[in-house]
């Protein structure tokens, strides 16, 4: 697989919202979005095998995200991969990597929607991901900004993700 290819797509109707903290439907205009609280740190996870096409280079996550209402300020999403590996994770407990993060300013239009890439290395950054595994896909608005400025008070929505490889 050449690099920049997609290897996976996920639409918020996939989510598997953890238990506490969960990013909720919606939709906005028919098409179904997540929402992420303006204040609190909200998740959502997904489960996807990776595909046998990867060439084992690192990761892109592209989340296609807008604003509720807001059409300036800067908002803040990190990700996270989870490798379920054959005999090697209890998945009775959550085993995701660190998060990494990317940022990007509100659409000047509410109702647009841009990327916000996090890219991820080979190796530890994906929980050393290999081709054929399961995998979980944790994405969280990092509303408290912790890891960068998010200061859009408003609920950030996504409406789609693309894997690809870096």
């Amino acid at each position: 697989m050449a690099t920049g290819d997609t290897l996976d797509r996920f639409s918020p109707l996939a989510n598997e919202p953890p238990a506490a903290a969960f990013a909720t439907l919606d939709t906005r205009n028919a098409h179904p979005i997540l929402n992420f609280d303006g204040t609190t740190d909200e998740e959502a996870v997904f489960t996807s095998v990776l595909d046998r096409k990867y060439g084992g280079s690192g990761l892109t996550v592209n989340l296609w995200v807008g604003a509720a209402s807001a059409t300036s300020g800067s908002i803040r999403f990190q990700a996270a991969i989870e490798r379920i590996d054959a005999s090697g994770l209890d998945i009775d407990a959550d085993s995701f990597t660190a998060f990494q993060s990317n940022g990007v300013t509100a659409p000047g239009t509410t109702g647009m929607f841009l990327v916000c890439a996090i890219t991820f290395t080979a190796g530890a950054q994906m929980d050393s991901l290999a081709v054929g595994e399961p995998y979980r896909l944790k994405v969280r608005r990092d509303a408290d900004g912790t890891s960068g400025t998010d200061d859009v008070a408003t609920d950030a929505q996504l409406l789609a993700i693309e894997v690809k490889e870096t």
